[in-house]
This record gives C-alpha cells, structure tokens and sequence, in this order.
C-alpha cells in the first residue's frame, strides 16, 4: 500500500507535481508533463539516484508513443506549411489566394495536432487522490477537465486552432471593404494568438509548478513549450501588424506581418522535432 502523499505543488488551483517518501527510503515524484508525455515517473534512490518508474501497461506506452508522433508530426507540418505561405506573400507571386491556400493546408495539420494534443492528456496514466500509483485510463476520444492544468492549456491551444481555421477560410473572401476584413479576417487572428499565448502560459504552469514563468534549460519539455510560446509571441506581433488601416486602406506593416508569420511558424515546426523525443 503506498503511504500518502507528502506533499503538492502547484499553482492556483492545479496541482502539477506530487512527492512521496516511501518507508525504504525512497522518493517518488509525479509531474503531470512527464507522467502524461512519457508515462512515467522519477524515483530517487537512499544514496540519490535517479530513475524513472514506469506508470502504465507497454499498450498504453505505445498508444502515447503513437500519439506523440501524430501531434509532433502534426505541428511540424503545419509550421513548414505557414512558413511557405509567408514566404509567398513576401517573395513570391503575392497572389492572396495562392497564400491563403497554403495556410490553410497548415491550419488543417494545426487543428490536427491541436486536437491530438488534447488526446494525450485525456488518455495519459492519471495519479489517484488516495496516494495510490498512477494508472492507464480507457481510450477517450473527449473529456471535461477544467482544473486539470494540462487539459485546460491543450483545450485552449485547440481552441486557438479552430478560431485561426476561421481567420483562414475568411482570407479566401473577395471584395470585403476594410471594416470587413478587419471585423472577418484580423479579429479571428488576433483572437486565435491570445488562446494561443494563454495555452503557452498554462503550459509554463504545468511545468514550472508556478504561476511564473521559469528557466529548466536541462528539460527538453520545457524547450518545447519555450520554443512554442515565442513562436506565438511573433504570430501577435504578425497579426497587429496585419491590421488595415481604414484610413489608408493598407496594412500596418505588411513586411512585419509576413516575417512574423515565417519566423513563429519556424518555432512551431522546431517545436514539433523537439517534441518527436519527448515520449516514453
């Protein structure tokens, strides 16, 4: 039987690590990034070594193997995808349709690794409020989870998906007059990047254990969510920058918009290879 939990930590309401101190001597410790990316948790042995400890069957292992792939996969793609229609409307034809097509096919791979995402939390080895060891769930396609810190941040960053996926079927309109494009196509891109910079803050949260952002440089999941958090700095600063000014009818800086674009969907596609070996 495991003796209760010594001790919690978090921020606000969400609980992101949990320690135990085993009569052997032994610690273990559960972080909700690592149990739910990796299915496992860390161990410190009477003379400080470290292992990690498994936290669900070689099923469920595989099942977050394949997730992480898809998700990853999903991002990078979608990244590469951005990057090219940014590049388009810099350098190429300008033609807006052609560069909206683009984007589109990546909001597409966005909205996929937006939604995968979702499913690794759902279905992650999940720790009890007993003490027991943290056990595999049932396959779930949907959950409602609100004080779960990673349920929220991937539900947000899903979020985040479909409202660009608005912003980008709205960018193959023709005709709109400035109050329109403003109102259909810069609202949902700005909207989109807010959900996109509060699911990266959760993310800190979850891995952090704080309301405050930290430094881990030792942790590749803190890279990830580093790296993914600048890239939606420049999406913000892409999308003020692409506001139309009634008054001129032209965009705010429009070499801004496209280098903010092309420079933060490179973050996300890096964020996608560095997540490729965050896995079990």
């Amino acid at each position: 039987m495991e003796p209760p939990e010594q001790r919690a930590e978090g921020a606000g309401p969400f609980t992101t690590r949990l320690t135990w101190h085993r009569a052997e001597g032994e610690t273990v410790v559960w972080e909700s990034r690592l149990a739910r990316k990796r299915g496992a948790m860390s161990v410190r042995g009477p003379g400080g070594t470290v292992a990690m400890s498994p936290t669900a069957d070689a099923k469920t292992l595989d099942r977050l193997r394949r997730l992480n792939s898809v998700a990853s996969g999903a991002f990078f793609l979608g990244g590469m995808l951005f990057a090219l229609g940014a590049g388009v409307a810099q350098f190429g034809s300008g033609d807006p349709v052609e560069s909206a097509s683009i984007y589109f096919a990546g909001g597409l791979c966005f909205n996929v690794g937006g939604y995968t995402s979702l499913l690794q939390v759902l279905n992650a080895p999940r720790h009890s409020q007993d003490g027991a060891p943290p056990a595999a769930v049932g396959w779930r396609w949907w959950g409602y989870e609100p004080m779960h810190v990673a349920w929220l941040s991937t539900f947000v960053l899903f979020a985040g998906t479909l409202v660009f996926g608005v912003n980008l079927l709205d960018s193959f309109l023709q005709g709109l007059s400035v109050q329109q494009t403003n109102r259909l196509i810069w609202t949902p891109d700005v909207v989109g990047c807010v959900l996109f910079l509060v699911s990266g803050h959760l993310a800190f949260v979850e891995i952090c254990h704080r309301s405050r952002p930290c430094i881990h440089a030792r942790s590749l999941g803190w890279w990830v969510v580093a790296v993914n958090q600048f890239g939606s700095v420049l999406f913000m600063v892409s999308a003020l920058a692409a506001f139309t000014r009634p008054t001129t009818q032209s965009l705010v800086n429009t070499d801004i918009a496209n280098w903010g674009t092309l420079c933060g969907a490179l973050c996300f596609s890096l964020g996608g290879v560095l997540q490729a070996f965050e896995r079990p």
